[in-house]
């Protein structure tokens, strides 16, 4: 899956989050069956989209051989881990795979326009982008915010 498909699902997992913890604080910490009907079926057609994106043709680039592409498949991994591990929230998650995308659209853009290169200025202003996101991530992931 690409950056921007799993922003989009983090997205809509924290809403789907957001809208239990509403409907338990309607009913004093409990769902009701309505509510569980509910919840059920929005869970089971996020699924259907989760599968979706993971088979159809848009992929991540897993064999990235420049420096700018090794740091963004690090940043990736580094964003799965703290979902996997429960230290990142659907939205923390949702918010970081969204800069991610930004980041890796920009880098597309910018190799479009020079020819499947990056320049000099270009390198440093991703850099620094990244070093940003470096940042967020830690922070998001030492929060003590879980999942």
């Amino acid at each position: 899956m690409t950056a921007g498909e799993t922003a989009n699902l983090e997205k809509k997992q924290a809403a789907l989050n957001q809208e239990e913890r509403n409907m338990r604080k309607l009913d004093n910490g409990k769902l009701t069956a309505a509510d569980k009907k509910t919840l059920t079926q929005q869970q089971n057609q996020l699924s259907k989209e989760i599968y979706q994106d993971k088979h159809n043709s848009a992929v991540q680039n897993t064999n990235p051989k420049s420096e700018v592409g090794k740091r963004q498949e690090n940043q990736q991994d580094r964003i799965a881990q703290g979902i996997k591990g429960g230290q990142l929230t659907a939205g923390e998650a949702a918010h970081l795979e969204h800069n991610q995308a930004k980041i890796n659209q920009e880098v597309r853009a910018d190799r479009q326009g020079n020819g499947g290169k990056l320049t000099a200025q270009e390198k440093a202003q991703v850099n620094r982008q990244q070093n940003r996101q470096s940042r967020q991530i830690y922070r998001d992931k030492h929060n003590n915010r879980h999942q």
